[in-house]
């Protein structure tokens, strides 16, 4: 009873079936373009999303003879989509996450911010989709009176890729990306007016709210491969892969290093409230009530990898830069700070911009390879530290996951950093992973969370060395930092 799991990711989809042992039993990827309209603005064509999302799940299908029983879908969050209701055609691009236009209305709304945070347990960040929607209301009048009058719906990317696959049926999200919008109210559960009104939202252009396990439509056969499947899960994609390392309970810890890197930890029923720059949000709901995590987000760190291959040149794919950085003993002093689209967690600082400390005769393009892992593991233990030192909690070891975790230099400089183990599962996909078990759960595939954790299996655990924590490179890197910050301001 294999599971059809859809991953679209800010760079590309990713298809994967998933067997009941939890082993892929077939992968398909497509890429899609990036557009970079001005300075700060990034944005996606929501076609491209699509279409996309047809040829990976074709290319999967075509590399197995099994047909999946269900589909589940996780996605990129805090991406606003605006579509036709009858036509599911965009007027215009999606406004990605990474996205800063929106830096100057979280200016003029700061006086609310207190307010903002106690009802979503996020910061007043261009980050969240409420602001990009507050800037389409403003900017895109046109638009705007489509979805006023009902003809446009809002979203993020899962609720369009739900839309797009039953021929526009469902309208649904779930709340773990609900909870991402600046629209959702923590505590209730549920969308709130406050905050539509605060950024002139109307409430009936939102998906409902389901929970993130359970079927909440069919796919369409004239508009996906001739398939009509169960859609039985849904969920952003750091909590899907939180969900699919198995981190079931309180205290269970994850870093998907991806696009950006993202650190979530279990924190049970309770939301827990940070005041040192971590988001509370929802981790899932299996239909029995929600559980919440407690996330540092951290905006650029595979992208900063993605930019020494596109934007200089210094290495040809993203694979190579292991072996150039482990051609040198350490960065030389060279320090990167990746502020490319502002700072994240825990410094939240949308005008900072990215910075390199230190370059002298001596340095070489290894140097910077090698500088950019260490960034990133830089950027991951400021979260873990405050997570441990500021917010109470306890990380005994880090569940590891994303593309870049198969860069064994890259882990053990995580492990090195942090003073802890840093384990690897053997399917690191596991946001696709985390998709296919919220829908097989919803559809009988699986009984239980129990009978899921007995799917995880260990790769390779990272022992830290002694004496690396602490042998002044991250005092070097905190010492950069600042350089970087308050850039465009």
């Amino acid at each position: 009873m294999p599971v059809l799991a859809i991953d679209a990711g800010t760079t590309g989809v990713t298809a994967l079936v998933v067997g009941e042992d939890g082993d892929v039993l077939a992968r398909g990827y497509r890429e899609f373009a990036q557009l970079f309209p001005r300075p700060g603005w990034v944005e996606h064509e929501p076609d491209d999303i699509w279409t996309a999302t047809v040829a990976a799940c074709r290319e999967a299908l075509a590399a197995t003879e099994t047909e999946p029983t269900c589909v589940g879908i996780t996605d990129q969050r805090e991406t606003a989509v605006v579509w036709d209701r009858r036509t599911l055609r965009a007027p215009r691009p999606a406004i990605v996450w990474q996205d800063r236009r929106t830096t100057g209305i979280c200016d003029r709304l700061r006086s609310e911010e207190e307010r903002v945070s106690q009802l979503t347990g996020l910061r007043l960040d261009p980050y969240f989709t409420g602001t990009k929607f507050a800037w389409l209301a403003s900017e895109e009048p046109r638009v705007w009176s489509g979805v006023r009058d009902g003809a446009l719906a809002l979203g993020t990317v899962d609720s369009y890729v739900v839309a797009r696959l039953t021929g526009g049926q469902a309208h649904v999200t779930d709340p773990s990306n609900a909870s991402r919008t600046l629209l959702y109210d923590l505590e209730k559960g549920a969308w709130s007016d406050e905050l539509c009104d605060l950024f002139d939202v109307p409430r009936s252009a939102l998906p409902e709210v389901v929970p993130s396990s359970g079927v909440v439509g069919t796919t369409d056969p004239d508009s996906f491969l001739g398939l009509s499947l169960p859609v039985a899960g849904i969920a952003g994609d750091q909590q899907a892969a939180l969900f699919g390392q198995a981190c079931y309970s309180p205290g269970d810890s994850k870093c998907t290093y991806g696009t950006g890197s993202f650190v979530l930890t279990n924190t049970g029923s309770t939301p827990v409230r940070s005041d040192a720059g971590l988001l509370t949000t929802v981790a899932w709901d299996l239909g029995d009530g929600l559980v919440h995590a407690l996330e540092g987000s951290i905006f650029v760190t595979g992208a900063a990898v993605q930019w020494l291959r596109d934007g200089l040149g210094l290495i040809d794919s993203a694979n190579e830069i292991e072996g150039l950085a482990r051609t040198v003993p350490d960065s030389g002093d060279v320090v990167f700070v990746p502020a490319l689209t502002g700072m994240g967690a825990p410094h939240w600082d949308p005008h900072a911009r990215g910075a390199i400390v230190g370059i002298t005769r001596g340095t070489t393009r290894a140097h910077l390879a090698r500088a950019t892992l260490e960034a990133i593991a830089f950027e991951v233990r400021d979260v873990v530290d405050v997570m441990v030192e500021e917010a109470g909690l306890t990380v005994n070891e880090l569940s590891a996951d994303g593309g870049a975790s198969a860069n064994d230099l890259l882990m053990q400089l995580q492990a090195d950093q942090l003073g802890v183990p840093v384990r690897r599962p053997q399917v690191t996909e596991t946001t696709a992973l985390g998709a296919a078990f919220l829908a097989g759960l919803g559809t009988g595939v699986w009984g239980s969370t129990d009978e899921l954790a007995q799917t995880w299996a260990l790769d390779r655990r990272f022992e830290p060395e002694e004496g690396l924590r602490d042998d002044g490179r991250h005092a070097r890197w905190r010492a950069a930092l600042p350089r970087a910050g308050r850039w465009t301001s």
